[in-house]
């Protein structure tokens, strides 16, 4: 909670400032937060901690972003779903990474280009409009069926 909650929060409390400083009605700043598709569904692992903490970045920053709204911030959050990563390297190699991709719909892992992507989508005009928002970045994990 220390690292993926109180964190996120303290420092967004001190980039307030400079935020606000540095938006406006058409060019909103930007805050975007790293989540997890584990705080949209209970994983399949006992991450109890994890997936609670990654649960409340997205509702803090549901909060921030209703907060900040009024002063032209957007702050929304991205859910990465199985993306090859120090973090991932241990289920990779216990369960294999061709059975981590068939739990995606597009059958793969994610790369940094996906995430990247995202960024660059609520770091530019297409995203001024959206706030309070999380994206899942997972290959359709959240949406693929399983037997």
């Amino acid at each position: 909670m220390q690292l993926n909650v109180d964190a996120v929060f303290g420092l967004t409390r001190l980039a307030v400032p400079l935020l606000i400083a540095s938006s406006s009605d058409e060019d909103p700043a930007r805050v975007i937060n790293i989540a997890s598709i584990n705080g949209l569904q209970v994983p399949a692992f006992d991450t109890f901690s994890y997936s609670t903490s990654k649960a409340a970045v997205i509702m803090l920053s549901k909060h921030l972003a209703s907060a900040l709204g009024s002063r032209h911030v957007t702050v929304n959050s991205i859910c990465p779903g199985p993306f090859v990563s120090r973090m991932m390297r241990g289920a990779i190699a216990a369960s294999g990474e061709d059975t981590i991709s068939r739990t995606t719909a597009l059958g793969r892992l994610g790369t940094p280009e996906d995430i990247a992507g995202a960024c660059l989508f609520l770091s530019s005009r297409a995203g001024a409009y959206l706030t309070g928002t999380e994206f899942a970045v997972d290959g359709g994990s959240l949406v693929h069926a399983r037997l």
